[in-house]
């Protein structure tokens, strides 16, 4: 007889590619695999996606997925009066808190466990969220930075939160083909001696502190020294911040070393990576950065800022650079080091594993739900 009963409340699994997704498919994932080992029963409801998004998936079957359509109120009517049933209700974002505090207060035995991302727990809460969040028996942080700023920020007692990095999608697609870096080069018009730094991102004023405007200013220096730089900024971005950037390329003469692509679909986000050298993204507000353990499973040598989670998904530094965000000097340098030296600042392919890896993940989530019940 399993020994506990989950249930996983999420706003969208499969409905959207965004980085709290790509967490949910993988938690899904690994708790299915929990209930194949006997120890728990799972079921996964989704606030907005629709019950034929899950069809054909790889993570979970189908069966166990419940979309609500975007049927708010359905979907918190079904999840409180059903939650009530299991051992423990696991909550994807904190947007889904306050149908965690109804569950507890109709079922007090019920374990409630929250995931928390970043920036959506750093802001300053109400009384009435405190209260809501203090009813959590356990968080699951992302990162230190998100662990140490909800205790910081909401005095959120350290004994109740956990640490569990973000893994590596074990379904990450993986073609070894060399042509792959020939052929994206050949689309954005680069050449195959020019160095290529690359950014994923989505571009809006909001997303700026994603630091690429800081790279585009550590180009210009750049430049000079390195005449075959490239930038490769991918992501969807709006209006308002494209005429920002192209009027930023225009004053910095970088008309000729810049491209943004615009959104760019996950099946073909492994040649973006395999066309570049230097991953660069020194953000300030990440909560802890998929993209850069993707990027180091590509092979790409990775910079990062060292003010946020970046930290925690460069291990320290044990696999990337990590820099002062702020200081464009500082990423430059960074980007001159691992030009210079390429060969040493390549991912440490064993370690990255070892501490992203899927395997790692899944025994962690599993104790980090099973413990103190």
């Amino acid at each position: 007889m399993p020994s506990n009963r989950i249930l996983f409340l999420t706003l969208k699994v499969f409905s959207a590619t965004g980085g709290i997704e790509k967490v949910c498919r993988v938690a899904g994932k690994a708790m299915y695999e929990e209930y194949l080992s006997g120890n728990c029963t799972v079921d996964v409801y989704c606030m907005y996606d629709l019950n034929k998004d899950a069809f054909g998936n790889k993570y979970f079957p189908a069966e166990l997925f419940h979309g609500f359509a975007a049927n708010k109120l359905k979907f918190i009517l079904s999840a409180v009066s059903n939650g009530r049933k299991y051992n423990t209700v696991v909550i994807s974002h904190v947007n889904l808190l306050v149908v965690g505090w109804l569950i507890k207060k109709i079922s007090p035995r019920t374990r409630l466990i929250m995931f928390a991302h970043g920036i959506e727990v750093w802001e300053l809460l109400t009384s009435k969220q405190k209260k809501m969040l203090g009813s959590c028996d356990r968080i699951i942080a992302v990162s230190k930075f998100t662990a140490t700023r909800l205790q910081e920020m909401h005095q959120f007692p350290p004994e109740k939160c956990v640490v569990l990095n973000n893994c590596l999608d074990p379904f990450l697609p993986v073609n070894e083909s060399p042509q792959l870096r020939t052929d994206l080069r050949n689309r954005y018009g680069f050449g195959k001696d020019d160095i290529v730094l690359f950014t994923l991102s989505r571009l809006s004023s909001g997303e700026r502190y994603k630091g690429y405007d800081k790279v585009m200013q550590s180009m210009l220096t750049l430049k000079s020294r390195y005449p075959g730089i490239r930038y490769l900024l991918a992501g969807s971005y709006d209006e308002q911040e494209k005429k920002f950037l192209d009027e930023m390329i225009r004053k910095l003469q970088l008309e000729d070393s810049v491209v943004m692509t615009g959104f760019v679909p996950d099946e073909e986000l492994v040649n973006h990576f395999k066309a570049s050298d230097i991953y660069v993204m020194p953000s300030t507000k990440e909560g802890f950065g998929i993209v850069f353990i993707e990027a180091m499973f590509y092979g790409v040598p990775v910079i990062a800022g060292n003010v946020d989670g970046s930290v925690d998904a460069l291990y320290n530094g044990k696999l990337g650079l990590l820099v002062d965000p702020f200081d464009v000097k500082a990423i430059s340098n960074a980007i001159e080091k691992i030009i210079d030296n390429r060969i040493s600042y390549m991912p440490d392919r064993k370690l990255l594993m070892e501490h992203s890896g899927y395997e790692n993940y899944k025994r962690k989530l599993a104790k980090a739900i099973e413990a103190n019940k």
